[in-house]
């Protein structure tokens, strides 16, 4: 009033009209109005207002768009003030992600129980009015008002819905359903009701009955457990394990990895052995499907990486047709990490620049087709070494099979019998074996000195860049010193009961 009277704002004595945003504006952006404010009574009940895009001449104004996120009602505007739009719809991108699904419906029904406790608020107060008016005096006209009215109700309701909205976990008023708003209207006005008759702000919904509506996702993760220490895992997968409710393990998996499961997390190691190699796959992937069903997360831990041989690939499309798509974490693969640890480097300048990782086994135990010789190569075989004598002769061997040919056989390039090679077992563990020999002595120092799987076979010049036989058929190496002194400077080496023991202390922190 105090503008209207010193002439800083004009009043237009008319009822409003939709063409009076474009017509009642300044000259200067084209009569489009500049802000509109609306005042109303305390018994109006406020419309729905569309927010109309008005255009006004570019160099009048300077414009910002924000990134925004738009869920039905709700809309979320993310702006840098323009100093930097990708980081906006980043910030946008990462804003949104932690919201639940479909979130603005909740925000449709949580304002849709607003909306109703306002009109039943001024229904009520629009009767009393009414009441005033009548001929007749009702028998409670005199009586004394006390807190406990429906005033002192509708104070409480509403500071209930303020507080949930405050308060309560975004997946908890998600799990508000359209019947819970009629339960909640009827308990604020039912006087046998606590929530309207004591001055605490009581909740009206059971608040275990609303948890137990929000079910678990059934997740299934594919995961890689490295070659064997427990210090090699990500963090990822290292989680996965703790929360998994379901563990799906290949027979591999050392128990170090294995150790670290919780005690009450079911875990099914997978039953392959010659012969049933199909049938043990067969059986998790329906243990996993059958958990899944039922809500569970299934961790299906292989070791290494769980592309690198792992079947990972089958195993991925296999719970996608079935309605599952899968999480894959990646696994530092033995391919690479075991050579490392044995003190073999499988790239070196001037002596090696090609890698080639290979299995030994193929599908349906059939041996594949060995690679050709290659000066500069290292090859890698994974699930080598309880065929190696059959793999050693196809190497030597000066003719292949060749199936895409006929059946005919053809020559290749074979390989030195004089050739350094590695048998690395259970790379990282602290059992860790490696057997240095050539070519032409490896079969016989692995039937001599046993086999200790799991294991690999590496071949190349690059098996003595950094240590030799000298002179030897083969040497064996027991033991693994790869993280010696980096205890007390990063604490890398984490065994499996300190890692049981961080993960109580924090599970217990969790609780309290």
């Amino acid at each position: 009033m105090d503008r209207i009277e010193g002439g800083q704002v004009k009043w237009i004595k008319k009822d409003f009209e939709d063409d009076d945003l474009t017509n009642l504006g300044r000259n200067e952006v084209v009569n489009v109005v500049d802000a509109v404010f609306v005042t109303m009574g305390g018994k109006e009940s406020l419309g729905m207002y569309e927010h109309q895009q008005l255009s006004c001449p570019n160099e009048l104004m300077e414009t910002i768009l924000p990134s925004t996120h738009s869920d039905g009602p709700l809309q979320i505007g993310i702006t840098t003030s323009g100093k930097g739009c990708k980081l906006a719809t980043r910030i946008r991108r990462e804003v949104a992600a932690l919201l639940p699904q479909n979130f603005g419906s909740v925000v449709e029904r949580l304002g849709t129980i607003r909306r109703r406790i306002w009109e039943e608020d001024h229904r009520s107060q629009t009767l009393e009015d009414e009441d005033d008016d009548l001929p007749a005096q009702k028998p409670s006209f005199n009586q004394l008002i006390t807190e406990s009215d429906h005033s002192a109700a509708k104070t409480r309701r509403i500071r209930w819905l303020s507080q949930i909205c405050e308060y309560w976990p975004l997946r908890r008023l998600a799990s508000i359903t359209d019947s819970d708003i009629d339960t909640i209207l009827q308990a604020y006005s039912s006087p046998s009701h606590p929530s309207a008759t004591t001055q605490t702000t009581t909740s009206p919904l059971n608040i275990s009955s609303l948890d137990l509506r929000v079910r678990p996702v059934p997740r299934i993760i594919l995961a890689g457990s490295g070659p064997g220490s427990p210090s090699l895992l990500t963090l990822a997968t290292h989680r996965a394990i703790r929360t998994a409710t379901v563990i799906l393990a290949d027979k591999l998996v050392p128990s170090p990895i294995l150790d670290l499961i919780p005690r009450r997390t079911p875990l099914h190691i997978a039953r392959k052995f010659p012969g049933n190699a199909e049938a043990a796959q067969q059986e998790l992937l329906s243990l996993g499907l059958e958990a899944l069903q039922k809500g569970e997360t299934v961790l299906r831990l292989k070791q290494g990486d769980p592309y690198i041989y792992g079947r990972g690939s089958e195993e991925y499309i296999w719970f996608k047709e079935k309605g599952f798509k899968p999480i894959v974490l990646p696994g530092i693969t033995s391919a690479l990490s075991a050579p490392m640890f044995a003190g073999v480097p499988c790239t070196s300048r001037g002596v090696s620049d090609q890698v080639l990782i290979c299995t030994g086994t193929g599908r349906k135990g059939k041996a594949p087709e060995p690679p050709a010789y290659g000066e500069g190569k290292t090859v890698v075989f994974l699930m080598a070494l309880h065929r190696i004598g059959e793999l050693a002769e196809s190497l030597v061997a000066s003719t292949v099979d060749g199936e895409e040919d006929g059946g005919e056989r053809r020559k290749r390039d074979v390989w030195p019998k004089e050739t350094p090679c590695a048998v690395v077992e259970r790379a990282s563990c602290h059992d860790q074996r490696v057997i240095r020999s050539t070519l032409e002595f490896v079969v016989q120092a692995v039937e001599n000195e046993g086999s200790r799987p799991p294991g690999l076979l590496v071949l190349g010049k690059a098996c003595e860049v950094l240590k030799g036989r000298g002179g030897a058929r083969w040497v064996v190496e027991e033991g693994f010193d790869g993280f010696e002194g980096l205890d007390d400077v990063i604490g890398l080496q984490v065994g499996a009961g300190e890692m049981r023991e961080m993960a109580a202390e924090r599970e217990n922190a969790a609780a309290i």
